[in-house]
């Protein structure tokens, strides 16, 4: 299978140049009105899915703005969809279709996906099927914009994406976290690109090693949305975290911290928002260490500011990160916050002892004394939590918007053979030889 896989990328490359070229002959004239925001799952949960919405409805104040999700597997979307914002799928697992597409899918979906990289998250939840759909969305495009949003989604549009649609790239992780074989075709690929816009400044300087030749590396962060609910409470005896229920958030690391915490602290309880698979594990993790009557695993909440207002101290345990939007929220509403310095983000988003606490990456002693030592200075939590709140200014959807339309109008306009072709890629780097 990583065979086929391998040689079904420049195998598609030659047989599309002809047509490629036909069309960017006759190409209309480039145009930033429509952008299509191409995601996994636009109707799930997840930081992704929040970040590109927001984004999606600052840009529809001036933009003709799609949101097409690769797979739907909810009847209704998890997150409202912003005023002016276009949803749909591709392959929809909700209502599935009839007659002999219906046929083709059912016999299609039992087989392995091509183009997506084994190593990829997505990769079991994909298959030929929605490589197909895919395939035939990407080549239906006849203008504007296209922003996708994963590995293997870039990567894609890298390769059938036509020439007349201007390709961006973005990742909402960071190069390093990639596994071998992805990040192979990640290097192999992005360059074809009309751009690669990454979360952090430090993410960037990877790509940049990397990638000297890619047509356009930028770092944008993602925009902060307004939370509801009232400001934090200083007095609460309550430790907040949140996110996906999944190895990289690094639960599990917090949950061995508060144990040396909740011995030193009692009356305090630590609440963990977010849903994923890794529910039963930390459930029996909570059980074992004997943490159930101050340690919750919360499910998710569609309320993050009022849950976060509930709390005084908020806790960021992953491994590793893109940029986490949840302790840019949680800097917004005033929380004291501490945080792994993982790869990437944190470092980024904080100073230690000015606006959060910073610990080394997967150290859990360290980890539980940062905590413990927030939770014994009641004006340290008061003066790092009022740092963090101007600290986040820079992120508001107007700041954020303001640089996505500087890109995506920069690049429409008529410049150098770059706007009227893809680079052609010799057959040597193209894997032909």
């Amino acid at each position: 299978m990583r065979a086929l896989s391998a040689m079904l990328e420049p195998l598609a490359l030659l047989l599309l140049r002809p047509a490629n070229r036909r069309r960017a002959r006759r190409a209309p004239a480039a145009t930033a009105r429509k952008v299509v925001f191409l995601v996994q799952h636009a109707y799930g949960t997840g930081g992704t899915v929040r970040t590109v919405l927001n984004c999606a409805g600052q840009l529809a104040r001036q933009r003709e703005v799609e949101v097409v999700g690769l797979i739907r597997e909810l009847r209704r979307p998890s997150f409202a969809i912003p005023d002016g914002v276009r949803l749909s799928c591709l392959d929809d697992r909700v209502e599935p279709p009839g007659g002999v597409r219906g046929l083709a899918r059912r016999v299609l979906s039992r087989l392995p996906s091509l183009l997506v990289p084994i190593g990829e998250p997505s990769y079991r939840r994909c298959s030929l099927w929605t490589d197909l759909v895919l395939i035939r969305f990407l080549r239906s495009l006849r203008t504007g914009l296209l922003i996708t949003t994963r590995p293997s989604l870039n990567l894609a549009a890298a390769v059938f994406a036509p020439p007349e649609v201007r390709t961006i790239g973005q990742e909402h992780m960071n190069l390093g976290s990639h596994r071998p074989d992805v990040r192979d075709r990640v290097l192999r690929r992005y360059g074809r690109l009309d751009a690669v816009v990454t979360l952090t400044a430090t993410d960037l300087a990877g790509y940049r090693r990397e990638l000297p030749d890619a047509r356009r590396l930028v770092c944008i962060p993602n925009a902060l949305p307004e939370l509801d609910g009232g400001p934090v409470d200083p007095a609460a005896q309550t430790v907040l975290a949140a996110g996906r229920l999944v190895r990289q958030k690094g639960f599990d690391l917090l949950l061995d911290a508060w144990q040396q915490v909740a011995a030193e602290h009692p009356g305090w309880t630590l609440r963990i928002y977010g849903g994923g698979p890794w529910r039963q594990r930390l459930q029996r993790r909570i059980d074992r260490r004997g943490l159930s009557a101050g340690a919750f695993l919360m499910g998710r909440t569609g309320d993050m500011g009022t849950a976060m207002s509930r709390a005084s101290i908020f806790v960021l345990s992953s491994r590793y990160e893109g940029l986490p939007l949840a302790l840019m929220e949680a800097m917004s509403k005033g929380l004291a916050v501490v945080s792994f310095d993982c790869p990437t983000g944190p470092r980024e988003l904080l100073t230690d002892g000015v606006d959060g606490l910073l610990v080394k990456g997967g150290d859990v002693a360290a980890l539980a004394a940062a905590i413990g030592r927030m939770i014994d200075d009641p004006g340290l939590r008061a003066r790092l939590g009022e740092q963090a709140v101007g600290a986040m200014a820079r992120y508001s959807p107007e700041a954020v918007g303001a640089e996505w339309d500087a890109l995506l109008d920069d690049l429409v306009r008529p410049a150098p053979a770059r706007r009227t072709a893809r680079r052609r890629v010799p057959e040597k780097e193209a894997g032909l030889l």
